[in-house]
């Protein structure tokens, strides 16, 4: 269950980085650290990845209107990161970054029931996800996907 203060924090954070020129990606409260940890990720509006300086900017701009906004009167730990490569692709971006690697498709077969399928992830387009089995290729309606995540390659 999510944090109650989640939604405040994030419309006190998303038009800041809207105003830097950066797109929230998450924000998270960690309760269990002591003190809490406040981390948000962030990219830049056009999708490109951030760096470190990225970071530690945004960080002070973003520390200084938290605080002004007294939305965390408890003591607290502010980290500010790039939300990195997540083990479930789900925008374009992801699809296009991780063309060629080993990926775990969910989907719905023609009867309804859930089926699973590990190949090298080749296409995602406007109507199918391809990927390469051993050498054929595999072409699964878009809209019988379910989720798309990364995995380990096997051998053999």
């Amino acid at each position: 269950m999510p944090h109650p203060l989640i939604p405040d924090l994030e419309r006190l954070v998303c038009p800041l980085a809207e105003a830097s020129g950066l797109a929230v990606q998450g924000v998270e409260i960690q309760a269990q650290r002591l003190p809490l940890t406040l981390v948000v990720q962030i990219r830049h509006a056009d999708g490109r990845d951030v760096n470190l300086d990225d970071c530690a900017a945004f960080s002070g701009v973003l520390g200084e209107v938290v605080e002004a906004s007294e939305l965390m009167p408890q003591a607290y730990v502010l980290e500010v990161s790039s939300p990195g490569i997540g083990e479930e692709l789900l925008d374009d971006r992801d699809f296009h970054s991780f063309r060629g690697f080993p990926v775990a498709v969910c989907f719905r077969d023609g009867k309804d029931a859930e089926t699973t399928r590990e190949g090298l992830l080749l296409e995602r387009d406007a109507e199918h996800l391809q990927l390469n089995l051993r050498g054929r290729i595999s072409r699964i309606p878009r809209s019988d996907v379910i989720s798309v995540r990364l995995v380990t390659p096997t051998t053999g």
